[in-house]
């Protein structure tokens, strides 16, 4: 694979993607916890951004580290191929809070397929606020670390022109 596109590199053309789907994911995942009717608009959507997030995550980093070779190391390049690597753990997490919150409202909360497997009220209510502080902290925790890395790479880029 050539990892440019009409003569630029794939990796300023996939974290503008990334940019967007990782906050987008995010944002679903606090809709779906905290609004029930978002919850039924979004459905199976939700867990499929962070899947989309996901999967453009390590193609984007890969191509990250192809262009790290091509250009002049300085500190910001450095900092930001580092903090670029720390992005997939939490997208991962993303991922995995996404899905398995769809799959207890949509089966096992509520008026849910297997909601009658577990009958206690307070057990049902741990596990949504258990939840919603997962979801919480992955949220925080994907979207501050899209804006550094980001931060880093703009200055990374701009360092050396301004």
């Amino acid at each position: 694979m050539t990892w440019e596109f009409n003569g630029l590199p794939i990796h300023v053309l996939l974290i503008h993607f990334v940019v967007i789907v990782v906050p987008l994911a995010g944002l679903c995942t606090v809709l779906a916890a905290a609004w029930p009717a978002a919850r039924r608009r979004l459905g199976i959507v939700t867990p499929l951004i962070a899947l989309a997030a996901l999967i453009a995550v390590p193609i984007t980093t890969e191509a990250g580290e192809v262009l790290e070779e091509r250009v002049a190391e300085n500190a910001f390049s450095e900092l930001h191929a580092q903090l670029g690597r720390d992005l997939l753990p939490w997208v991962i997490a993303l991922f995995v809070v996404a899905t398995v919150q769809w799959v207890w409202f949509h089966y096992f909360s509520g008026t849910g397929r297997f909601a009658n497997r577990i009958t206690s009220k307070p057990a049902r209510l741990a596990v949504t606020i258990l939840l919603a502080v997962a979801v919480a902290v992955v949220i925080v925790g994907s979207v501050y670390t899209v804006f550094v890395i980001g931060e880093s790479g703009a200055k990374a880029v701009w360092s050396t022109r301004v």
